[in-house]
């Protein structure tokens, strides 16, 4: 099992999600980038895409985004979208 570590994500309308995951892949600007616990600092810009989170559970959560900011830390990670909605949340109806 890895070793957690915080994760965050938020969107200006709420906090989807702050847990401890035990990795993160996102979709950074120069490509999908996978964040586990320990990662080197980095502050990146994030595109459109999904967010994937496997939490500390094992249970594996997505995430579309429409872009944002990632701050990454040996700690944690805290991803800053401007739009983001669970996968499971979206209508068909509403595409």
């Amino acid at each position: 099992m890895a070793e957690a570590f915080k994760f965050e994500l938020v969107s200006p309308e709420r906090l989807l999600v702050s847990e401890q995951v035990e990795s993160v892949v996102i979709p950074g600007a120069e490509g999908e980038m996978t964040v586990m616990a320990q990662h080197a600092p980095v502050m990146t810009t994030i595109k459109p895409g999904v967010v994937t989170v496997k939490t500390a559970a094992g249970k594996e959560e997505r995430y579309v985004v429409f872009g944002g900011f990632a701050d990454i830390l040996p700690s944690g990670c805290t991803l800053l979208a401007e739009s983001a909605v669970a996968v499971g949340d979206i209508d068909r109806a509403d595409l």
